[in-house]
């Protein structure tokens, strides 16, 4: 269950700003809250425990963007009336690219998360054969379905060998 993982998530946090906010009472500040209901939801979750023990990670973006070309004018009547369009512009990242880069103990992490909650389980062509690249170049690859999970994975790769 992933409550207790979220519960160490939200305690790390909590931490973290009575450290920051060191004149604030501890009961005054506002208790984190976090879920693993959504994919936002669980990638939120799976990068600040990261960033919160001290390695780095970050949100990969490979959706493109929305370029509006629409105006507003009035016609000779009078009459306001939009034209142009609205188009889409892929972006420039790998495909199949995983959802969160991390480096974690110097080792490159590639996590694509699935959210087992919403039923997205499934990995798509590309995503397998980005999985194999990273996996030959010597990184790892980690599908996250839940934060409990991650959670197990995270602390059994960190613990010393």
């Amino acid at each position: 269950m992933s409550k207790n993982a979220i519960k160490a998530l939200e305690t790390l946090k909590l931490n973290e700003l009575a450290k920051k906010y060191p004149s604030i009472p501890p009961h005054a500040i506002p208790k984190p809250k976090y879920s693993d209901k959504n994919a936002n939801s669980l990638t939120k979750c799976i990068i600040d425990f990261i960033q919160l023990n001290g390695f780095q990670a970050e949100r990969v973006n490979s959706m493109g963007r929305q370029v509006d070309r629409r105006k507003t004018v009035k016609d000779v009547l009078g009459r306001t009336r939009t034209v142009g369009s609205v188009e889409w512009i892929k972006g420039t990242s790998t495909k199949g690219t995983a959802d969160i880069s991390a480096t974690i103990l110097g080792i490159s992490v590639k996590i694509e998360v699935k959210c087992k909650a919403t039923g997205d389980n499934y990995q798509s062509n590309d995503q397998k054969a980005y999985q194999k690249k990273i996996e030959q170049a010597g990184g790892v690859y980690l599908i996250a379905r839940d934060f409990q999970g991650f959670f197990n994975w995270f602390n059994e790769f960190v613990k010393p060998r």
